[in-house]
């Protein structure tokens, strides 16, 4: 899901990822809001309203909008930057590090959340801005910019323009490839969906608590790539070996 690059990548594994951060990326959207009234997957509304104060010389409220926008972008920089350090330095961790850095955050605000939430707010929204501007970008990379599961704006569009294309599609093959990207849209689209209700149902009651569950689901899912991969190269290996002796 995670290590399958280039030419070893399928529509599956992409499906996968999909369903996986779409989930998360809604459930921390709907936990921000809840907890801190920012929305945490996306900065074009904090862009409209940093350019809002400063036009009406609001500069302090302004600023803070700054920090959002900034927090994101930081965040997608970080992830990639770690990827390229990671390809050059140990191939094998190329995204269990980026990855397991946004667990990390998502952790340290489950823990420290309900400690800091009060005068704190902005940290709060910031470190998760960061985050899923890290999840954003770690997609993107994986999936060669097919996968983008923190915002909805441009899959809405992307899903306009393909099914409206069903209209005048007329090879069997291509007809195939757009259905199964419209497919991907889709996923994207419902699980965002469930991850922002089972946000609202579950924040309520387990406040920031609730998203160690989804820092436990993005370690799991980390951890069994990990196990899968190595399974996969060993039987590879053993493979290779039996092949030589014949």
């Amino acid at each position: 899901m995670f290590r399958n690059r280039d030419k070893t990548r399928t529509h599956k594994h992409n499906m996968q990822i999909a369903m996986l951060l779409s989930l998360v990326a809604g459930f921390i959207n709907v936990a921000g809001f809840i907890s801190v009234g920012v929305l945490t997957t996306n900065v074009t509304g904090h862009f409209a309203f940093m350019v809002n104060d400063v036009v009406e010389s609001h500069f302090s409220e302004g600023l803070i909008y700054g920090f959002y926008v900034i927090s994101f972008f930081l965040g997608a920089f970080s992830a990639n930057l770690l990827v390229e350090l990671m390809f050059i330095k140990n191939e094998r961790f190329i995204y269990s590090v980026p990855l397991g850095l946004e667990i990390l955050l998502i952790s340290i605000v489950a823990f420290f959340g309900h400690d800091i939430e009060f005068g704190f707010q902005t940290w709060i929204a910031i470190i998760l801005l960061f985050a899923m501007g890290m999840q954003n970008s770690l997609v993107t990379k994986i999936s060669k910019a097919v996968v983008r599961t923190t915002h909805l704006t441009g899959l809405f569009t992307d899903l306009g323009i393909e099914l409206s294309q069903l209209f005048f599609v007329k090879s069997l093959e291509n007809r195939s490839k757009l259905k199964s990207t419209i497919l991907l849209r889709l996923t994207i689209i419902v699980f965002f969906f469930l991850g922002g209700i089972f946000a609202g149902f579950i924040f309520p009651v387990l406040h920031f608590k609730s998203l160690y569950l989804m820092a436990i689901l993005l370690a799991f899912a980390l951890i069994y790539d990990n196990l899968k991969y190595t399974f996969l190269k060993w039987k590879l290996n053993i493979r290779r070996h039996y092949l030589r002796k014949e």
